[in-house]
């Protein structure tokens, strides 16, 4: 299914060595929230030769992963899905995909190596070669996975609702979509800049809980060519969570109330840049939340009591869910200084 940018983009990632040969100055190196220290702990195993080529923005990793089957989406050198093998242990499994044979082949060359640092029994990462746009072709089945995360690479495809629509099907129920990218404030009309920090504009309704923005960074363009071809276009980087709920599954408000049982998060739990929980503390929460809490892989970890409130706000979007990414930059005052995406082209 490779289609011109397909080849263009597999075409430049294939040519790259190391992070300092990337061409572009405008990315999403900063962390605009603070990496967990088991998160830290994992990069410090993490293979030099997998972390020379990767490419991606920050670290895409959501909260409770022990035992859970994770789907990277652009795997790339596979840094990522070794850190999140680390996380999810030896009863976890993390599979990466990407369309590109080259770094299919260097990330498979780790495998070992990462067990054997991890001290796990068996090997439980794999990489298979293949479109995110159509994971069926790579034998990925229906309700198969509780985590599918993606690092700054869907912003880099043509049909971004395939992807999201492939994403809900490969989720069990509670399941998790959980990835960053790059958005840009208008619509980017320009043919000559077709992947330069482009992003997801907007959501498709596909059966996902209403996404709920976590952290964002400004991006800020600093290379005099590519600022005369951005123009007055703003960029900037944010990561969402959205949850594949049961239909319908709750319609009232709820009382909640956090344990702190999920791992480094022994105070409170922020969810998302809007809600966050402090342990022993209960709080009302909408239907929708609610479900979030019952249903998924944080069920364990909050005491939940249902109120006989109606949520009226059910059948809208939530406006605090869909903070945009720029609002929530300029609030935390965190900008982005390095770019690690391909500068020939852009997306709206």
């Amino acid at each position: 299914m490779a289609s011109p940018l397909h080849d263009q983009v597999k075409s430049y990632y294939s040519s790259l060595e190391s992070t300092a040969a990337l061409q572009t100055s405008a990315a999403c190196s900063a962390l605009s929230r603070p990496l967990s220290p088991g998160i830290q702990q994992a990069l410090t195993l993490i293979h030099p030769e997998v972390s020379k080529r990767f490419f991606g923005c920050g670290l895409v990793a959501p909260e409770k992963l022990k035992g859970c089957s994770v789907l990277d989406l652009g795997s790339g050198s596979g840094r990522d899905c070794y850190v999140l093998s680390r996380l999810v242990g030896e009863d976890g499994h993390v599979t990466g995909i990407d369309m590109t044979e080259d770094l299919i082949q260097a990330s498979r060359k780790y495998v070992k190596y990462h067990q054997e640092r991890f001290g796990f029994a068996e090997p439980n990462t794999e990489f298979v070669h293949g479109y995110m746009e159509k994971l069926s072709d790579a034998g990925i089945g229906d309700d198969s996975l509780d985590v599918v995360v993606s690092n700054c690479v869907i912003c880099l495809c043509p049909d971004k609702r395939a992807v999201l629509s492939e994403a809900y099907r490969v989720l069990k129920i509670g399941g998790e979509l959980y990835f960053s990218d790059i958005y840009a404030n208008e619509v980017v009309l320009s043919p000559s800049n077709w992947t330069q920090c482009s992003g997801v504009k907007e959501w498709v309704e596909l059966g996902f809980s209403t996404p709920r923005l976590v952290a964002a960074s400004r991006i800020d363009v600093h290379n005099p060519e590519l600022q005369t071809k951005a123009g007055k276009i703003k960029y900037a980087s944010g990561t969402y969570r959205a949850f594949k709920l049961p239909q319908q599954s709750i319609r009232n408000k709820a009382l909640v109330t956090y344990k702190g049982t999920v791992p480094d998060c022994a105070e409170g739990f922020d969810l998302d840049a809007s809600n966050s929980f402090k342990v022993n503390v209960c709080v009302e929460v909408d239907a929708e939340m609610a479900a979030i809490l019952q249903y998924t892989r944080f069920s364990p970890d909050f005491l939940l009591q249902m109120t006989e409130k109606p949520d009226p706000k059910l059948s809208s979007v939530q406006q605090y869910c869909n903070l945009s990414p720029f609002l929530l930059a300029d609030r935390l005052g965190s900008y982005v200084k390095q770019c690690s995406k391909i500068n020939t082209g852009s997306s709206e």
